[in-house]
């Protein structure tokens, strides 16, 4: 078994042509940048690209399986040099079953199956074009095509206080929308952590994914997990979800959930911390209140007795992604990356004394820090990112 770098959600802004996938998406955010940040700056060994239901997305796809610089594997995938992409779609669920909306992630084993689901959607949507589309099916319809094309289930960014599950406060459980035998895994989202969700029961049986959500090439792997597999597919990322045959996620990587910018209740207005949800900003009396994903986890957490645990978790690991590092600046990121490759090499592999070599002493140590979760944060909320402070 070996270990590799999953990121799981990641989004196309513009097709070759230049025409628009995910509307808030960079323009540079296209399906061959990704690929090359992803595998030569990120050093991802596994990544799950969610747009491409899009037609000119499936055509960029064939285009480079002809040319040969994309090959499709016998297990599932699409092996890009070092790199398995796996093809998945993000959609938008609102039916009368939910106060959506609600975003969920599906991922197929091959361009063909891809295909299949693509030629469905476009009956069930506005625009098969556009990235995370409401789809005018309920959601135990749409499990059970992904299951029949051999497809994978995962409700995206659970927590999140707009288009997720929970985080309108309206569904108390997910049996209210979703078969729960049809799902693979449950996708935290920038703002929680596993230990901050181990008190909602119905999540136990569940493995946690933590993906970057990436709406432009530098927020790619700000959060992933490292997988025990025998090698980066389809195949295997499915029997890992399910921990079977010693194939599982080992580590969490991600974001301290106070740098997530729904982590706290705040006012719309002002982005003032509020702790009355029902009365109004005592800053400055606006009303409208943006509830926080800490809030909303306590609202749906069930104090456990000793013992009475089932799962045991892998380590989510706090840490920092590169951009987020005070000082580090496009021409330290580029020094760092000629001397040691790749991002997934700065943040594991590097000791402190080689980033001395290449970097002054002080932004090394903010990377170290950042590496070993001793930094300090001020607390996002209401779309408003947390920062970083200074070293603890």
């Amino acid at each position: 078994m070996k270990q590799f770098y999953a990121d799981l959600h990641i989004h196309i802004g513009r097709t070759r042509s230049g025409k628009a996938v995910k509307i808030t998406g960079a323009r540079t955010l296209t399906f061959s940048n990704v690929l090359q940040v992803a595998s030569e700056r990120k050093g991802l060994d596994l990544i799950g690209i969610i747009d491409c239901h899009s037609p000119e997305i499936i055509e960029e796809i064939e285009a480079a399986i002809l040319d040969g610089e994309i090959i499709e594997k016998c297990e599932g995938g699409l092996l890009y040099k070092n790199t398995t992409i796996i093809p998945g779609s993000e959609i938008e669920i609102y039916d009368h079953n939910c106060n959506g909306p609600i975003h969920v992630l599906s991922y197929f084993p091959s361009l063909k199956a891809m295909k299949e689901f693509s030629t469905w959607m476009s009956g069930h949507v506005k625009n098969i074009t556009l990235s995370s589309q409401r789809i005018y099916c309920d959601g135990r319809t749409l499990q059970k095509i992904v299951k029949s094309l051999g497809g994978l289930f995962i409700p995206a960014h659970v927590f999140t206080p707009f288009k997720s599950l929970y985080g309108k406060g309206v569904q108390s459980s997910l049996t209210e929308v979703f078969d729960p035998g049809l799902i693979d895994a449950i996708e935290l989202g920038l703002s929680a952590d596993t230990k901050m969700v181990k008190n909602i029961a119905e999540l136990e049986s569940y493995a946690f994914v933590t993906n970057s959500d990436a709406h432009s090439l530098g927020k790619i792997a700000r959060e992933y997990q490292k997988i025990q597999l025998e090698e980066p597919s389809f195949a295997e990322l499915e029997k890992a979800l399910h921990e079977k045959e010693n194939r599982k996620v080992i580590a969490n990587y991600g974001l301290n959930p106070l740098l997530g910018k729904y982590h706290q209740t705040v006012c719309s207005a002002c982005f003032h911390q509020v702790l009355n949800i029902s009365g109004p900003c005592s800053a400055c009396g606006n009303k409208s209140i943006i509830k926080g994903v800490s809030s909303r986890i306590q609202e749906l957490s069930i104090v456990k007795m000793d013992g009475e645990y089932k799962r045991e978790r892998p380590p989510y690991i706090h840490q920092v992604p590169l951009d987020f590092i005070p000082g580090l600046g496009p021409k330290s990121m580029e020094k760092l990356l000629e001397a040691f490759g790749t991002e997934m090499n700065i943040l594991h592999d590097v000791t402190l004394e080689q980033l001395k070599e290449i970097v002054h002493d002080k932004l090394a140590g903010y990377i170290d820090a950042a590496r070993k979760g001793t930094l300090i944060f001020e607390a996002g909320g209401g779309g408003k990112y947390g920062k970083v402070k200074k070293e603890s």
